[in-house]
């Protein structure tokens, strides 16, 4: 079916058919409506900026410049930096994974790393399964390729793996996307004995795991687990990002995946952009040869602990019983469970006019169900940014509640 657009000039254009398959960022339409500064926004998974490390960056940069600019600011290798590529090879050791640099590819932040899996996987009409909730934007960038989806129910802690083996049973699902630390956007982990099961189950599929891994190195609570490809090894595609440790607006992330698939990645990121910024990537080098990054980490976990603690406690005060919410044991965000049949949209339509905003959870559901649950985020806010906003949330839920004729004993 051919679909036309009159342009400016007033001509037929005519766009391609995924482009109407597609929907947009609902959280970046969102952030639109936060730029008065007197809204406190739960909505973004922004990173503090008061983690930046800008005057280290900024030494970084100097030093590339000074030492090596004329080579710095030249085209490079699609694949990226190789004493980048070496140190984050490296850092997987620490897990009991034995990476080699040839099978990691540096990728214009991570979210460029799910389109380029994307490409080199998906034929329109293709499988993918995904947690039920999930990652907002791995379904815009894998459904530009127009697959069909299935939605696997989360649980405390993980994936059901009973229902991923009966998704799985008849291979027709080429790739399952999970995010099992620090889960965007529920902020769940899956525990040691379930991402045992969910490696055991795949070893029967011909399905490719694909490892969103964001948040691993944000554990302020708990005992540390290794990435999935720990009990899944084989075919599996890690996705790794400094977006959470360094800096987003740098765009740099990367693709950990084995010499076969890699082959293909690499070809698909050439067609793409040719190569990361190589400047961009010297720095960063540069940057984590000369601090120490570990430190910085800990400053991180630090902070986000101390904000999330806030998160909770205030829900606790100002919410009643019967809104459940997840207590995160790192990363940046927690799962709101409202009472069945309160909307959370209807919900955001009276707190935005609180000025306070948060995403609707329906947006993280492949079916579009989820319309009593909503995702807040408490890394982009300071503690006394919590309790307000949280009070404001609560004075909103309340405001719903009394126009549905529901009485609640009011609490805090």
């Amino acid at each position: 079916m051919r679909r036309h657009f009159k342009g400016d000039a007033g001509v037929a254009i005519q766009f391609a058919d995924r482009m109407y398959s597609v929907k947009k960022s609902f959280i970046r339409e969102i952030l639109k409506v936060t730029e008065d500064s007197s809204t406190i926004s739960f909505a973004g998974g922004l990173p503090n900026p008061k983690s930046f490390p800008v005057e280290e960056v900024a030494a970084a940069a100097a030093k590339v410049l000074k030492e090596d600019g004329e080579s710095a600011l030249q085209y490079s290798t699609t694949e990226g930096y190789p004493p980048l590529r070496e140190y984050i090879a490296k850092r997987y050791a620490r897990y009991g994974i034995k990476a080699d640099a040839g099978e990691i590819l540096i990728t214009t932040g991570s979210q460029q790393g799910l389109d380029l899996i994307g490409k080199v996987f998906l034929n329109k009409g293709d499988t993918v399964a995904v947690e039920r909730p999930t990652y907002l934007a791995a379904l815009q960038s894998f459904g530009m390729y127009e697959p069909g989806f299935i939605g696997i129910s989360l649980m405390d802690d993980g994936i059901d793996v009973e229902a991923m083996k009966k998704a799985l049973a008849d291979d027709a699902v080429k790739l399952l996307y999970m995010v099992p630390s620090f889960q965007n956007p529920t902020g769940i982990t899956y525990s040691h004995e379930k991402r045992k099961q969910v490696a055991e189950a795949l070893r029967e599929t011909k399905t490719v795991l694909v490892e969103d891994n964001p948040y691993g190195d944000i554990r302020f609570m708990g005992e540390d687990l290794p990435p999935m490809k720990r009990y899944v090894g084989g075919d599996a595609i890690i996705m790794g990002t400094f977006s959470k440790t360094v800096s987003p607006g740098m765009r740099l992330g990367w693709l950990y995946a084995p010499g076969d698939i890699m082959e293909k990645l690499i070809t698909a990121k050439q067609a793409a952009d040719l190569h990361t910024s190589y400047f961009v990537q010297r720095v960063v080098y540069q940057y984590l040869l000369d601090n120490d990054v570990e430190k910085h980490i800990k400053r991180i976990r630090r902070m986000y602990k101390a904000q999330r603690d806030a998160m909770v406690s205030a829900l606790e005060r100002y919410f009643p019983d019967g809104v459940y919410y997840t207590r995160p044991e790192g990363g940046m965000f927690l799962w709101v469970t409202l009472p069945e049949g309160i909307s959370s949209i209807k919900l955001f339509e009276i707190a935005i006019k609180n000025k306070v905003v948060f995403v609707p959870g329906h947006a993280f559901f492949v079916d579009g169900s989820g319309q009593n649950t909503l995702r807040l985020s408490y890394s982009n806010s300071n503690e006394e940014q919590i309790e307000e906003g949280i009070k404001r949330l609560a004075k909103a839920f309340y405001t719903l509640k009394e126009a549905k004729h529901e009485t609640i004993a009011v609490k805090g």
